[in-house]
Parts: structure tokens; C-alpha cells; sequence
């Protein structure tokens, strides 16, 4: 058995089966883990969607929610204001199946640890202050609110915004779980107490703003990171390439833009990559996310 971790589908129906018969994966006996972002900008959301559950609900694979996942979810939700012209999200949520692949998606964990390895998987990062198992913690909080029946009203007037930006423990309601949200589905940047910083997107030695935010650097640089005895695979951060060191792994390799769709083998610690076809890039490019 092979577990494979694989980075930001984004609607990529076609790449994600291309790079499935790359690997030559083996659904009765291979693993798949999905670092978030399922959905939007890609042209086939509902078909990877529709993907993804299937193999979730038997037994084969794992997903975590990324931004572009809760986008969805705030969509349906009502939060509609935000929805732009580069976002495919209107075939989900006019299908018959919204409402039963909605309820699915909300019940999807923020954090997956392996159970026999020191691995775990997030969307986009793990703060630096934040041990495995606190982060666990925080993790089913606001997990925990999303799988409420009061859901909606908890997305759509609370858990959106870059406020607080910065952890202290004694953080409560509202506030805590924004943080903790923002933490696990949006980070990219932050400074050694963990205060995020949302503007910088671009990769580390290219960006010339964040040369001169000192002390931002990317979450996972720090030293005196609580996190760093386990492995941690994460997504969302197309421009940072390839990375597998700082005990991380980085698999949203750009699909969605032209570059790669990446799958990680936990055994064998192998990096497995397609390219992507022009076909899955938005009509009107806007910027990475």
C-alpha cells in the first residue's frame, strides 16, 4: 500500500486522473491524501468534488478544507458577495446533489494525523508556537462549528476576516476560531509568535516586499518552531515550488496556472508530478491563491 499525498486540485478533473494513471495508483490498495482546495477556478469542480467524496466516504482517502473549499461553503451559505467571475462554483451549487455534497464537505477536518507515521497534513500551515497535538486541538474547535447546525450564521458573520492576526491562548469566541481558521486555510507568512501577515503571496526569494516586512518569513523557517519533530504536507502557496525540507512538504505545484499536479508517496518518499494542460487555467487569470 502506497499513501499518496496529493496538493490543490482547484477543478482539475483531468490532470488529477492523468496524474492517477501516472502513479499507477491502485484504488483497492493505495491511499490517498488531498491537501484542501478541491474546488473553484479549475473548469471540472464538481466532477473532482464528486471524486474526492466517493473515495472519502469508502475508506480511501483523506481530505483536509482549504480556502477555496470554505469559499464553496460560504457560497452556499449565502455569502455570495465575494463570488467573482473567476470562480466555477455555480455547477455545484446548482446541482441536485448540492445540498448532500455541502454536508459532506462541512464535515471535513482542518488537520489529518497519520495514524502510524509522524506526519500530518493542513491546508496551509501550522503556526510556530503551536505543538502537533495543541494544533489537533484547535483544529477540532472550529471543526466543531462547522459541523453545527448554526454553521452557516457561524461562516457567513464571523469567520471571515484577517482579524486577530496575531495567537495569544487566552484568545476566545469569535476571535479564536477567525485566528485558528485563518491559521490552518491562509497562511503563508508569519513572525516567530505566529502573527500572520495575508499580503505577501509570491515565493520567499522573489518577493521583494516581504524583503522588506522583516519579520515575516514563511511559517515554516522558524527555529524555535513546536511543530518540527513531525513531517507536515500542506498546499495553497502555488509560487513556492517545490519544497521539501524544514521537515515540510509543499504539493500545490501551480496546476491550476500551467505548472504541475503533485502527488507525494509517504512510503517511499517519492515526489511523482504531471504537467498541467492549458485547459484547466481560468479565462481570465486573476491572482494565485
Amino acid at each position: 500500500m502506497t499513501t499518496y499525498v496529493i496538493g490543490d486540485l482547484q477543478g482539475c478533473y483531468d490532470e488529477l486522473q492523468a496524474l492517477l494513471k501516472h502513479i499507477d495508483y491502485q484504488p483497492k490498495q493505495d491511499f490517498l491524501w488531498f491537501a484542501g482546495d478541491i474546488v473553484n477556478r479549475g473548469p471540472k469542480s464538481l466532477e473532482c468534488l464528486h471524486f474526492v467524496k466517493q473515495l472519502e466516504q469508502q475508506g480511501q482517502a483523506k481530505i483536509v478544507l482549504g480556502n477555496h473549499d470554505l469559499h464553496l461553503l460560504a457560497a452556499y451559505a449565502g455569502f455570495d458577495k465575494f463570488l467573482s467571475k473567476s470562480d466555477t462554483l455555480q455547477e455545484i451549487l446548482q446541482s441536485e446533489e448540492a445540498e448532500e455534497l455541502i454536508d459532506w464537505l462541512r464535515k471535513q477536518p482542518l488537520m489529518v494525523k497519520h495514524p502510524v507515521y509522524n506526519t500530518v497534513m493542513v491546508h496551509a500551515g501550522i503556526p510556530p508556537q503551536w505543538s502537533i497535538k495543541a494544533a489537533q486541538g484547535y483544529a477540532k474547535e472550529v471543526e466543531t462549528l462547522l459541523q453545527s447546525e448554526d454553521w452557516k450564521n457561524a461562516l457567513v458573520n464571523h469567520l471571515f476576516g484577517n482579524q486577530p492576526n496575531e495567537w495569544q491562548e487566552t484568545l476566545s469566541g469569535w476571535d479564536r476560531a477567525r485566528y485558528i481558521l485563518n491559521a490552518f486555510t491562509r497562511m503563508r507568512y508569519c513572525d516567530a509568535n505566529g502573527a500572520l501577515e495575508f499580503s505577501l503571496k509570491s515565493a520567499p526569494e522573489s518577493d521583494q516586499k516581504r524583503q522588506e516586512a522583516f519579520p515575516y518569513e514563511p511559517w515554516f523557517v522558524f527555529s524555535n518552531r513546536k511543530n518540527k519533530a513531525y513531517e507536515i504536507f500542506f498546499g495553497h502557496w502555488s509560487t513556492l515550488g517545490e519544497i521539501d525540507a524544514y521537515q515540510v512538504h509543499s504539493t500545490d505545484t501551480g496546476c491550476l496556472w500551467g505548472g504541475k499536479l503533485t502527488a507525494y508517496a509517504l512510503e517511499t518518499k517519492q515526489r511523482l508530478t504531471i504537467k498541467c494542460s492549458q485547459q484547466c487555467q481560468p479565462k481570465k487569470r486573476s491572482k494565485k491563491s
